[in-house]
């Protein structure tokens, strides 16, 4: 099928692009205007071109794929799944895929159902590298009461931290939110990192559990969730509840910067030995990332299952993404060709990483075009296959056929 360059500013109506895929008519580059973007398009493909299908194992995807439908069904059939990128069809397209994949018949399989049901396009990104990183669910000390070994707590949302919905004020500001707090008859930002570990927020007494590292804290921060094994031996679960407002800052790019690692060198391995070696100077550094994380105690997940994702449905490892959606809505199927780590520490070898993952969550790091998060689950190699994992990749979505042909 020749390529279409799909514009994410110059949609065309979806009753004439299924009419012209039906007749394979869709050959031609849009004209290189100022309105054309220049950096986020996709093209249509075919099954036979995404690499490695003919090996894949659907089954794991459909299984998240199906948790992601069930957060649709009370939207608007005619809602656009994405604001501004037309090639992602309606809220109903996506509606009706979901009943076709659930009523399956057994005598046809899994990826053959993806087939009849979806058609292929590949994402594309100009003056942008495509990256996949991982994360994973940490697992902590941690104890319910504070002690001298337990000195780090995990904190709920204060009460004093506000959210500001933009869009009621002005419409071009649809969807945008600030965080900050109430200060007299202002609004100011809400503490950063470092004044909340210095006390800022200690009259709230906002800690529930306490562990016994505070770069063990950081990085469960950054993860966003976590099992905390408890001084009795039981184990508890905690999940993102909120977020202080301020700004990410990968402290990994300052040690770059600072020259103490090598790009080609870095992970979070790495940060974590820099940490340990530079005890005097460790505060400062996790305190450049101002972002700050609230969390909250989830005793209603399945031991089995994975944390809830921005989507609010439990991730699947290896198989859940997180993406940046405003490319990318979640609960969108993607197939993904790259390369990933091994699970060994001292191995640096990379190998192929191809297999179907479903968009089902988001993350403060997690930002532009084709820029991905695959999640590894819990354990000693899921860390150490999230912490080195920086590689590229190619993106391709599974949209609904109906979304172009009409049926």
């Amino acid at each position: 099928m020749p390529p279409f360059l799909l514009a994410a500013r110059r949609r065309m109506p979806l009753f004439i692009m299924g009419m012209l895929l039906g007749m394979g008519l869709l050959g031609c580059d849009p004209p290189d205007t100022p309105e054309a973007p220049t950096t986020f398009a996709a093209t249509f493909t075919t099954w036979n071109e995404l690499p490695g299908w003919s090996e894949a194992n659907a089954a794991p995807a459909a299984e998240a794929m199906l948790r992601s439908c069930s957060t649709w069904s009370s939207r608007a059939p005619d809602e656009s799944m994405h604001p501004d990128r037309a090639w992602y069809g309606t809220v109903g397209a996506w509606q009706h895929a979901c009943m076709r994949l659930a009523e399956r018949p057994d005598s046809v399989s899994i990826e053959r159902r993806f087939w009849q049901l979806f058609q292929p396009i590949q994402l594309h990104v100009r003056n942008a590298e495509p990256l996949l990183t991982g994360y994973y669910e940490p697992i902590l000390n941690g104890s319910r009461t504070p002690t001298a070994s337990y000195t780090e707590p995990l904190r709920a949302p204060p009460p004093d931290l506000v959210r500001i919905d933009l869009s009621a004020f002005r419409d071009r500001f649809e969807g945008e939110t600030l965080l900050g707090r109430v200060d007299g008859n202002q609004v100011r930002p809400y503490y950063d990192r470092a004044a909340i570990e210095a006390g800022a927020l200690r009259e709230h007494d906002l800690g529930f559990l306490w562990v016994d590292s505070r770069v063990d804290k950081f990085f469960l921060q950054i993860q966003g969730s976590g099992r905390i094994e408890l001084r009795d031996g039981s184990l508890t679960r905690v999940g993102y509840a909120g977020q202080n407002g301020q700004p990410y800052r990968a402290i990994g790019r300052d040690l770059i910067e600072m020259g103490e690692v090598p790009r080609e060198e870095m992970s979070m391995q790495r940060i974590r030995d820099w940490l340990a070696a530079h005890p005097e100077q460790a505060d400062d550094l996790m305190n450049r990332n101002a972002s700050y994380i609230f969390f909250q105690e989830r005793t209603d997940l399945d031991p089995e299952d994975g944390p809830i994702g921005s989507q609010g449905v439990p991730l699947i490892p290896e198989h859940s993404l997180a993406v940046d959606p405003t490319f990318v809505p979640l609960g969108t199927p993607v197939w993904i060709d790259g390369t990933a780590p091994t699970a060994a520490p001292n191995d640096t070898t990379a190998v192929p990483f191809q297999r179907l993952m479903v968009a089902q969550d988001t993350g403060g790091a997690i930002r532009g075009p084709l820029r991905g998060d695959v999640f590894w689950g819990n354990g000693p190699d899921a860390e150490t296959r999230a912490g080195r994992m920086q590689h590229p990749a190619r993106w391709y979505v599974l949209v609904p056929r109906t979304v172009f042909l009409g049926s």
